[in-house]
């Protein structure tokens, strides 16, 4: 069995635990997660959103997440599909956020490439808009 076989019907509950709970369910990431993993995030801690930091363990990924979800509330996070090969699982939909400080929104295509092994992600890498992201992240 592939690990992507392994690992896609957990994936595709935390992606819909995700949008229903509007951002509130990291521990459902948490637990896909090995301890060890390169999570990347496609603006790289710039911008002004330092969140999207390059992390290496599963404890750095929850401050990613907390840090987001600090400051922007989620509206929805629609997956429109998944595409699948060996260790690989990517998603392709869209997101859109809040700003909860200045209440400008955001939203935008998304993509995450996940790698697995032994049932555990190992890596992510998030696509999207940066620009529009740094927009809503500025108080401006």
């Amino acid at each position: 069995m592939a690990e992507w076989e392994m690992a896609l019907p957990r994936l595709k509950a935390a992606y819909q635990a995700w949008h229903d709970s509007k951002g509130k369910s990291i521990d459902t990431w948490l637990e896909l997660c090995a301890d060890k993993m390169d999570f990347r995030s496609l603006a790289a801690g710039q911008h002004g959103v330092p969140w999207t930091r390059t992390r290496t363990s599963r404890e750095e990924v929850r401050g990613y997440l907390s840090e987001l979800t600090a400051g922007f509330t989620m509206e929805h996070y629609t997956v429109e599909r998944f595409v699948c090969e060996d260790d690989t699982i990517v998603m392709i939909g869209t997101t859109a956020w809040r700003n909860i400080a200045t209440g400008k929104r955001v939203e935008t295509p998304k993509v995450d490439l996940w790698r697995f092994k032994n049932g555990k992600a190992v890596t992510y890498f998030e696509f999207y808009d940066t620009a529009a992201v740094a927009g809503a992240a500025r108080a401006d």
